[in-house]
């Protein structure tokens, strides 16, 4: 039995190991490609840089009109993360609080767009007919939506482990249902609100499908959209390919290692209690 517990847990090891390899490897040759000359980053190889090319990056941002892309990322995924979480808890307390079957059904009915597939002909004549499309709010707004069915989700079991007592106390102190959500409720709920927040700007940021459907001028565009333009003209040239693909991906990263701590209390709160 002991034998079979050590082979489980080297086995498990090993897996970490290897799962941890694939993760890191791309990112670790992205970082050293970005450091190298045209001519060595040729290959994509793992070997150190023979001298370092720090100019890449100045060549990228001048280039790839980085500075504005930066600028719309955040605009787009701090705007929708706010606005999703915001409309999402807010939702969730509602559904949460008044058991109804009608409400039971709604909630079932926003949380299957956690699984369903975009219908693009209609989200596309409905951008249309609202004169969204090829707009910033339009995009913030579109980002919001897409994020909403998991943040609902995210919030509505954390909200039900909530009690009840504490609506009827603050009901009794003469509070509304708008003030039991902002005095009393929406305080609570601040692991689970910074999770939501986190990966909804996480997904908003890395998403490239919407701004390449949705967003026709280049002043419009967030940084995945202008690596994808930046590549089609510098694809023989990896090492400024990669030092626009680091500078993309690092303020994800930032954010992430930044928000890990969060992420796990939000999630495991929520686990628990719901």
């Amino acid at each position: 039995m002991a034998h079979r517990r050590t082979f489980r847990s080297i086995a498990a090891h090993l897996l970490a190991i290897i799962a941890s390899l694939i993760a890191i490897i791309p990112v670790y040759l992205i970082c050293v490609n970005a450091l190298k000359s045209s001519a060595q980053s040729s290959s994509m190889g793992i070997e150190f840089p023979n001298e370092l090319h720090l100019e890449n990056f100045a060549t990228v941002i001048e280039q790839g009109r980085l500075t504005t892309s930066f600028l719309n990322s955040m605009l787009y995924a701090s705007s929708a993360s706010i606005i999703a979480t915001l409309f999402a808890a807010m939702a969730a307390f509602v559904l949460s609080r008044q058991r109804t079957r009608f409400n039971r059904f709604i909630y079932l009915f926003l949380i299957m767009g956690i699984a369903l597939p975009i219908n693009f002909f209609t989200l596309t004549k409905i951008m249309q007919i609202t004169h969204l499309i090829n707009t910033k709010p339009g995009i913030i707004i579109l980002y919001a939506t897409l994020q909403l069915p998991f943040a609902i989700f995210l919030i509505y079991g954390f909200v039900e482990s909530i009690p009840r007592e504490l609506d009827e106390a603050a009901t009794m102190d003469g509070c509304g249902p708008v003030s039991i959500f902002f005095s009393v409720i929406m305080p609570l709920l601040t692991p689970v609100l910074v999770t939501t927040g986190i990966l909804s700007f996480l997904n908003t940021w890395n998403d490239f499908i919407m701004p390449l459907y949705y967003l026709n001028s280049s002043a419009n565009w967030p940084m995945t959209l202008a690596v994808y333009n930046f590549f089609g003209q510098y694809k023989q040239s990896w090492n400024l390919v990669s030092a626009d693909i680091l500078l993309t991906i690092l303020p994800v990263l930032i954010i992430y290692l930044a928000g890990q701590r969060f992420i796990l209390s939000g999630m495991t709160s929520g686990a628990v209690k719901g």
